[in-house]
């Protein structure tokens, strides 16, 4: 009885300070978005992807760094955008080489030395208002930037 009370307590005080430890390095997805992240970091940034578990597609990307990884043209711009609290635009933009396939883009400053750069793709209007409303909805308040 002591060890298995003993045993108990350790794995609460383990799994307490790895909670307490733990911090996102991807936005916050919204609850039952039936979404989760694939995570790729390197020195300089950090590069998620949200999979939809239906399916296993990517709805949008999101990189995490110290500089813009494109640069918004003002003929580009589509819509205006809150993403987390911040005013942005949504750009149009193309994937070479693929036919029938919408692109937008966002920046969001994060702080005074990373911004967000979103990306989404979609084969319709349809499934490209779904994924800026799922942008839209992210939040970065827990996000710990992997760069030196």
């Amino acid at each position: 009885m002591k060890a298995t009370n003993a045993l108990a307590a350790a794995l609460l005080l383990v799994a307490g300070s790895v909670h307490a430890q733990s911090t996102s390095e991807c936005p916050t997805l919204p609850p039952n978005s039936g979404m989760a992240w694939e995570r790729l970091a390197g020195n300089d940034y950090t590069f998620c992807k949200a999979i939809r578990d239906s399916d296993s597609q990517q709805v949008l990307a999101v990189m995490i760094t110290r500089e813009a990884p494109f640069r918004p043209r003002r003929g580009n711009r589509t819509d205006q955008a809150t993403i987390d609290g911040s005013q942005t635009w949504w750009y149009r933009s193309e994937l070479s080489g693929s036919t029938g396939v919408e692109v937008r883009e966002a920046l969001v400053d994060l702080d005074r030395n990373h911004v967000a750069h979103i990306s989404l793709r979609a084969a319709n209007e349809a499934d490209m208002s779904q994924a800026m409303l799922l942008a839209e909805a992210l939040r970065f308040d827990d996000v710990r930037v992997s760069i030196n």
